[in-house]
């Protein structure tokens, strides 16, 4: 069994995984297929999600019964003593991560409307 959630990815992307996967939310994808079509499948989100996220959680035989990989996510995966658990980012790591985007990433965080809304304008 494969779920992949995706988030901010182009139209291509998420069309080329209905081919093996079932969409049952908005980038939501469930399925059954092997483990080479799941690797493939995964190299392709990786190539084409840019600036997107991603994540995929599989069955596996380990001790949780799962396992999963992120793309573009904050929150990082950590093996702890053989269990892979989240690791949420303290604000630090976020601020830094936030320094080291490009100009063309940056959010201003108001849209052209709500400033004009906003200052009376």
């Amino acid at each position: 069994m494969v779920v992949v959630v995706l988030a901010v990815v182009p139209e291509r992307l998420r069309g080329h995984l209905t081919r093996w996967l079932m969409e049952i939310s908005p980038g939501v994808y469930v399925g059954k297929v092997s483990a080479r079509v799941r690797e493939l499948l995964w190299e392709q989100i990786r190539e084409n999600c840019k600036h997107g996220r991603a994540i995929m959680a599989y069955t596996t035989d380990n001790e949780q019964g799962l396992a999963f990989k992120t793309h573009g996510q904050e929150w990082e995966p950590v093996d702890y003593e053989g269990l892979t658990l989240i690791m949420r980012p303290n604000m630090s790591q976020t601020q830094q991560r936030n320094a080291r985007r490009t100009d063309h990433t940056r959010r201003t965080g108001w849209s052209k409307a709500s400033r004009m809304r906003r200052f009376g304008r």
